[in-house]
């Protein structure tokens, strides 16, 4: 088991909460935000890769696809949103595995829309996870990218900065009692190439019609792009 892996089995029952609580709910909105791209492409079959906890492949029922496939590597995040689904009893439309991201086990020009929120800033490899996504979407079919990226205009950035650098890490730390994972947040999304960068690595995949959405005050960015 991949230390990412092992870090969110570790986090899986705070990480909800925790969530909901350091975003002040706001991402929830983004979710919305993110999923609303879709809905004019009426895709039937979603994958929503680094599932987590499944809330991504909920909203995505927002575009009354016949299935949507949620995969991750962290089998107590699925857990989490097996009970999720079955509770909303979505169990014939939402169904949930393990595996790596950057080994999907799917043929290709299968998915109409591939789907990942807060995920591939996780990606051991960036471009590999991105190239499987691609491999396996239909000609024609839509990736939608949530992720966090980096606020630009001051004084956001320096605020957004202290928030993720000190007061995030210890918040997560009293909640979840784990250390590491709280730390390791701010870190990866400062190594994350956001913006203009992560639309470059897709153009270079092979996605096309590439754009960039800001969200909040840049807080986090959707990314949309065809292949």
């Amino acid at each position: 088991m991949t230390k990412i892996a092992t870090m969110f089995n570790n986090i899986a029952p705070s990480y909800d909460l925790l969530n909901h609580l350091l975003s002040f709910g706001i991402d929830i909105y983004w979710r919305k935000r993110a999923i609303r791209l879709l809905k004019p492409l009426k895709p039937k079959l979603i994958l929503d890769v680094a599932t987590g906890t499944a809330d991504f492949a909920i909203e995505a029922m927002n575009t009354k696809p016949d299935k949507v496939t949620g995969i991750d590597i962290a089998e107590k995040m699925l857990e989490i949103g097996r009970k999720k689904i079955e509770r909303k009893k979505l169990q014939d439309k939402i169904g949930l595995l393990s595996g790596n991201c950057e080994k999907l086990q799917f043929q290709g020009n299968y998915f109409d829309a591939v789907i990942v929120a807060f995920g591939v800033r996780n990606f051991e490899d960036l471009q590999k996870g991105l190239a499987e996504m691609y491999r396996v979407t239909k000609p024609g079919g839509a990736a939608v990218i949530l992720e966090f990226s980096k606020p630009k205009v001051f004084p956001i950035r320096q605020m957004y900065n202290f928030y993720f650098n000190n007061i995030l890490p210890l918040v997560g730390k009293v909640v979840s009692k784990n250390n590491l994972a709280y730390n390791y947040l701010p870190q990866s999304v400062k190594a994350f190439p956001d913006g203009k960068d992560f639309l470059k690595i897709l153009e270079k995949i092979g996605y096309k019609q590439g754009k960039c959405i800001p969200l909040t005050l840049g807080i986090s960015s959707i990314y949309f792009a065809k292949k």
